[in-house]
């Protein structure tokens, strides 16, 4: 550990050197559309970009997720593997052109997940630059279908198909740099719609306002009375309806979160919400329609986990301050599956999830090199308990 450990500022002087590939791999991939669902473009390219790099292989699984794999030295060692999601929240009607500055990619999904896909692209030849073997191979995949409704379903049939044990895994964000992420709460993400134009009945009556009624649900939502032990709270994210300001609005769709370190509690939650849903549903005299969009199930490693204690001392000498927070990303499945993993983010930036999200280009380095400590961690056996 402590050979490598080293070495880390070093190697941040390393990649710089190859900086321009960096960049040049962020822009390739990150001005592809791929919103969920519609990633088979870019993950073509991820595929072809990996065989340009000569990775020992190439493939896809059943799902379709990319795969690049770098061999080991040791057969009889699981893979370790990296893995980034294709996926951004951005369709294809949006402008994907990039713009860089001195210091800044700026682009819609550059943040989320487009540096993240860049550099796992980049990996290979860091990996040349720096002189580097493993004893694992190292499996870098892109998965698809992550983010919303998507609900992780690429990494989830890539860790559940995989032939073989998986000795560790790393997940890469855009941002932020400084992430430290080793737990995943429980959660449930649910939509309700309410459709009065479909419901029949109301032609001698005042049609109620479905906005309105919405927020009845909003307002019973927060009266739930929420312990702090287990850890529990619901995000009201989203309410969209309604045509024109003079118009009683018939249609209107509410987003919401619930979220927790307690699987049971998430789930009591939900049967509250339920429960409200038909009260109101009942008292209003309209249909209110519950969907659930995606969930996961509350799994952790210990702080004391060697892979975190490792983790935390590599982003040290690195001189990162870990952030320590829940993840709903591809952590979640690795944990659930008892393979440790870590979520790092990359780089710095500023309006996250919007067209014009700006990452920093210099904190890159860094936040590679700590990609690249950790991966050399699990190969040197901190995963092997």
């Amino acid at each position: 550990m402590q050979n490598y450990l080293e070495k880390l500022p070093t190697y941040v002087d390393e990649i710089q050197s190859v900086r321009e590939t960096i960049i040049t791999n962020i822009i390739l991939i990150g001005q592809i559309p791929a919103p969920t669902f519609k990633e088979k473009k870019r993950a073509r390219v991820f595929l072809d970009r990996m065989a340009e790099l000569q990775v020992d292989e190439c493939t896809t699984d059943g799902y379709r997720n990319p795969i690049g794999i770098i061999r080991g030295t040791n057969d009889s060692k699981p893979p370790i593997f990296v893995v980034a999601h294709l996926d951004t929240f951005f369709g294809r009607d949006i402008d994907h052109n990039f713009r860089i500055e001195k210091n800044a990619i700026i682009g819609p999904g550059v943040s989320d997940n487009s540096v993240g896909v860049g550099i796992l692209l980049s990996l290979p030849e860091i990996f040349r630059r720096l002189n580097l073997s493993f004893e694992s191979d190292i499996v870098l995949a892109g998965v698809i279908q992550s983010i919303g409704k998507g609900n992780l379903r690429g990494i989830r049939h890539l860790v559940k198909t995989w032939p073989t044990p998986i000795r560790g895994a790393v997940c890469i964000e855009s941002a932020e740099l400084g992430r430290l992420s080793y737990y995943a709460d429980g959660m449930i993400r649910c939509e309700v719609d309410c459709n009065i134009s479909s419901t029949d009945g109301w032609e001698h009556k005042f049609r109620p306002n479905a906005i309105i009624i919405l927020n009845e649900v909003v307002n019973q939502i927060l009266r739930l009375r929420l312990p702090q032990r287990p850890r529990s709270r619901v995000i009201i994210g989203k309410m969209s309806g309604g045509i024109k300001h003079g118009t009683i609005p018939f249609e209107a769709t509410l987003g919401f979160e619930i979220q927790g370190n307690s699987d049971k509690m998430v789930k009591s939650i939900f049967s509250d919400i339920k429960d409200i849903l038909e009260g109101i549903g009942h008292e209003y005299e309209v249909e209110l329609n519950l969907k659930t969009i995606s969930n996961l199930s509350a799994a952790r490693l210990r702080y004391n986990h060697p892979l975190v204690k490792n983790t935390v001392d590599i982003m040290h000498k690195l001189d990162l301050k870990p952030m320590s927070g829940s993840s709903e990303s591809e952590l979640s499945i690795f944990l659930s599956r008892k393979i440790p993993a870590v979520t790092l983010g990359i780089t710095r930036g500023e309006n996250y999830h919007q067209r014009n999200a700006r990452v920093k280009i210099e904190p890159m380095f860094k936040g590679i090199a700590q990609v690249i400590g950790v991966v050399q961690a699990i190969d040197n056996g901190v995963c092997d308990e």
